[in-house]
């Protein structure tokens, strides 16, 4: 196994933990689709109950981190230039509709830049991580961005509303941080997409850089309304221009 950082390995341990509930609790979702009230609070529920798990097993490891996390939003702490950033279920509404199709994504900031990110697709048991300067890995093994050079061979993807149509073959998942994980390890050829959160890809960020690919300049001290294009260098130049009225 690649040698890993000891802030890493907090956060595959907080991801394992907090994915025992995410996994049981699916299992319930799926029987809720079918009952007249629905899953939506229970699914709510779910989302506290994985956030709560993963912030006390980070704070237990570091608690003078600060925090930034999509339920419980900001909490400065002693440290102010360590920051972990959580979402606890990105892809809610494929969770919600017993889609298996979500993930946990949790990065670490350190002063302006991630330094490691994690996402953890608990149902199909798939991780993918990176540290700055230390490689992109999925379950152990290295993992490098798509080498395709033709944009008509590439698959990209994207989400929310699109106002125009680029003449690419794309696809919408429902969950920004496996688009980036998918990039990063070479399925996805390419990403682009608007009205991000911060929790949605930061730790997208250092996996996809460290695997090798090219994002736009993303500025960290934004929370929201966040504009991601990412691919291989190979195709970069060629894919931005496709999308010049994006």
């Amino acid at each position: 196994m690649n040698s890993i950082s000891p802030n890493l390995n907090i956060m595959i341990k907080a991801s394992e933990k907090a994915s025992k509930i995410l996994i049981k609790d699916f299992g319930e979702i799926e029987n809720l689709q079918v009952s007249k009230k629905g899953p939506k609070d229970f699914v709510t529920n779910s989302d506290l109950k994985v956030e709560k798990i993963i912030i006390d097993e980070l704070k237990k490891a570091k608690p003078n981190y600060s925090i930034i996390s999509e339920e419980k939003g900001t909490e400065l702490n002693k440290d102010k230039d360590n920051t972990w950033i959580i979402d606890p279920i990105d892809g809610t509404i494929n969770y919600l509709h017993g889609i298996p199709h979500f993930a946990i994504s949790i990065a670490l900031k350190s002063k302006s830049e991630i330094i490691s990110g994690l996402i953890y697709d608990p149902i199909k048991d798939e991780m993918f991580y990176a540290e700055k300067n230390n490689g992109a890995f999925f379950n152990n093994s290295r993992m490098r961005v798509s080498k395709k050079i033709n944009l008509e061979e590439c698959l990209f993807v994207t989400g929310g509303k699109t106002n125009f149509e680029p003449n690419i073959s794309y696809r919408k998942s429902g969950c920004a941080a496996l688009d980036m994980a998918y990039v990063a390890s070479g399925r996805y050829d390419g990403l682009f997409q608007k009205n991000l959160n911060i929790w949605d890809i930061a730790a997208g960020i250092v996996l996809v850089k460290e695997a090798g690919g090219i994002i736009n300049e993303i500025d960290l001290s934004k929370h929201n309304n966040i504009k991601i294009i990412s691919s291989s260098s190979n195709i970069n130049e060629k894919f931005t221009k496709e999308l010049s009225n994006f």
